[in-house]
């Protein structure tokens, strides 16, 4: 990586920009302030227009989502973004102001539905609340008139006409009055009383002792009057955001569009943002950055081409982003490694060793032929057909290689959709069947179909289990080599020889022993004497950093105490043995399953529906599975070794869109 000064004429700027963001060459760094000599131009107010136009255009197409859904399959989320020739960019930018002046009206149509769904809201709990006096021929606001004062309004419990009586007489045995019930419920009474003039106030204190109280929202019209007003205008509230809804449906044809013009407002605001956090002199601006060290040629000739300016390159520091660059083998596990971390400064790039073991590991654990070969055509032709962006075109090629090693290791377990082919024979023929012969049994007289022999997860567990622990100690003692690496490079040679080279001979000594107890004493005896000698050289070494020859000493045989932590990482291995076991009898059970009605008719149909529905269930949990242990099995046992992360990626100022993608070819 190297860092960059471009120093170019103002009137430059925006053809410079333009290029450098069409090429996506440079991370531009934004520091806050200018340096002496030179000034900020402020753009904000263009970038907020910009960036509220991008939000418009969101809105709008939120909007036309939700009234007429985009049709799309379930598989269009890999799908590329839609290529267009650079003259089309004009061309998206003259029709701009026209594209959004239709979202600005959808959004305004939008809003006059919402307007209209709260009033009808309104109007709902209103016509609720006049119900109860339909029979009322006078307006819920009338008080009285020159000699008789009204009372309209609704008591807390339920009253008849007698009860209602009784119970005004009590509070004031002098007060004269006429009631008439207009509605009564178990919670409420609505009635009417009528008093003289002269008792207005002793009515009010007699109602008021019963808990009486107003409409909330008195009329001056009659209430059956104002029910059949407010249905009315309900109706054309309803035709109204009827017409919008169908106004806004009407833009559906200019979803892509609006699309574009989103695209193309967030490229400009990107644009103008970097342009904020330029530093300008009256004649001159300046552009720092970053580059790969490799593009600073295409750098020179791009600016020597569309403006007067001087290209300076520099060492980049340790605060220098860090850019992957990676084969084809390699780089679709990319994404695997930034899930993570990006290589930090002392670190070097792990990526082709993870992309070898996440392969071989989530094979050796989805370990069925045909799941592999599912997945190899299903992400070939998702490549083909959908030319996905780079990003899903690496996660697609991440899963082809997967399926790859799927199919090998499915063939390694003699499982071909589990013992599919088998049971299917032994279903047409009535003879017994085997998929191949394992090691372990290879005089078995069943017929198989599989000429080779095999390793079966059920029948070599033990012998399967080893090949894994045996596998975890080569991933292991590989990221123990990276921090080797690591180590030499930065000339700490104690570190890469006593901390890490005498573990791994000690590993080593370890695995010798191991394999001697099985074959012959004279390994035993090699692998005893590395173990051994290694340990003396840890006991002797690791205490080096204390003072006291006690504390060496303590410290050193301290340090042996990590061979724990080692035999608890060998152990995780295990995971290959069981999650390729898992695959191949979830599958068996499922064709057990499958075949059990017969060969009549009934059954070929349930055989085909179970074996299909079960397969794909067996597919779906295991291949999840696999992915996830797989990458538990980097981050946890081989990163822990060696890597530290906390490097900063290179993010370059380009295009960033959403929907649309200059052509690369142009």
């Amino acid at each position: 990586m190297k860092t960059v000064r471009i120093i170019a004429l103002r009137q430059d700027r925006k053809r410079l920009l333009e290029h450098l963001q069409d090429s996506g060459l440079v991370q531009i760094t934004k520091s806050e302030k200018s340096r002496k000599g030179f000034q900020r131009v402020n753009v904000s107010p263009q970038m907020q227009v910009f960036e509220r136009n991008v939000e418009l255009t969101q809105q709008a197409l939120k909007i036309l989502d939700g009234i007429s859904p985009e049709k799309a399959g379930m598989l269009a989320s890999f799908k590329g973004r839609r290529e267009i020739d650079p003259d089309e960019i004009g061309v998206i930018a003259s029709n701009a102001k026209q594209v959004i002046e239709v979202c600005s009206r959808i959004a305004e149509l939008d809003k006059q539905r919402s307007d209209n769904a709260a009033e009808q809201i309104r109007i709902k709990t209103q016509l609720a609340q006049l119900e109860a006096w339909q029979k009322l021929d006078i307006p819920l606001n009338a008080t009285g008139t020159k000699s008789t004062a009204i009372f309209i309004g609704t008591l807390p419990e339920l009253y008849t006409e007698q009860r209602l009586k009784e119970a005004l007489a009590a509070e004031n045995p002098k007060l004269e009055f006429a009631i008439e019930i207009e509605h009564a419920e178990a919670s409420a009474t609505h009635a009417v009383v009528f008093t003289p003039i002269r008792q207005r106030t002793m009515a009010e204190d007699a109602l008021r002792a019963l808990g009486f109280a107003r409409p909330m929202s008195p009329t001056h019209k009659v209430p059956k009057i104002k029910a059949e007003r407010l249905k009315a205008q309900s109706k054309r509230l309803a035709e109204d955001s009827k017409q919008a809804e169908q106004e806004i449906a009407g833009y559906t044809e200019m979803r892509e569009s609006i699309k574009s013009t989103q695209d193309y407002f967030r490229i400009r605001s990107d644009k103008y943002n970097v342009i904020n956090h330029l530093d300008h002199s009256k004649h001159v601006f300046v552009i720092e950055g970053y580059i790969p060290e490799e593009d600073c040629e295409k750098l020179e000739t791009l600016c020597n081409r569309v403006a007067t300016c001087a290209v300076e390159f520099g060492d980049a520091g340790d605060d220098a982003p860090v850019k992957l660059k990676n084969n084809k083998f390699a780089e679709p596990a990319q994404g695997i490694l930034t899930m993570y971390a990006s290589p930090g400064k002392t670190d070097i790039d792990p990526t082709p060793l993870l992309a070898f073991f996440f392969y071989f590991f989530f094979g050796m654990m989805f370990s069925d032929a045909g799941y592999g070969i599912l997945m190899v055509i299903a992400t070939g032709l998702m490549i083909k057909i959908f030319k996905p962006d780079k990003k899903m075109r690496n996660n697609l090629k991440l899963f082809q290689y997967c399926g790859v090693s799927t199919t090998l290791w499915g063939l390694v377990f003699g499982s071909i959709f589990g013992d599919a082919p088998a049971a299917i024979a032994k279903l047409i023929t009535g003879n017994e069947y085997v998929m191949a012969h394992s090691i372990s049994n290879m005089g078995d007289p069943t017929p198989a179909l599989l000429p080779w022999p095999i390793i079966d997860p059920q029948k070599d567990a033990l012998t399967l289990m080893i090949i894994s622990i045996a596998f975890g100690l080569v991933h292991i003692l590989v990221g123990m080599g990276c921090k080797f690496v690591v180590c030499f490079k930065q000339k700490d040679y104690a570190g890469a020889f006593f901390d890490t080279g005498l573990w791994m001979l000690m590993l080593i000594g370890f695995a010798v022993l191991a394999a001697g107890m099985v074959t012959t004493p004279v390994l035993m005896t090699v692998g005893a004497v590395i173990a051994i000698a290694c340990a003396v050289g840890l006991v002797l070494t690791q205490g080096r950093g204390k003072k006291s020859i006690v504390g060496k000493v303590i410290g050193g045989l301290a340090s042996l105490y990590d061979i724990t932590s080692y035999i608890s990482d060998l152990l995780s291995y295990s995971r290959l043995l069981a999650l390729g076991l898992t695959t191949g009898v979830m599958a068996q059970v499922f064709n057990m399953l499958a075949t059990m009605m017969g060969t009549n008719v009934l059954g070929i149909v349930f055989m085909i529906v179970i074996f299909i529905i079960g397969h794909l269930i067996n597919i779906g949990l295991n291949a999840l599975g696999a992915y996830v242990h797989t990458m538990r099995l980097q981050y946890v046992e081989m990163f822990s070794k060696f890597y530290e992360g906390g490097g900063k990626e290179f993010e370059p100022f380009s295009l960033k869109s959403k929907y649309i993608k200059i052509q690369e070819d142009k």
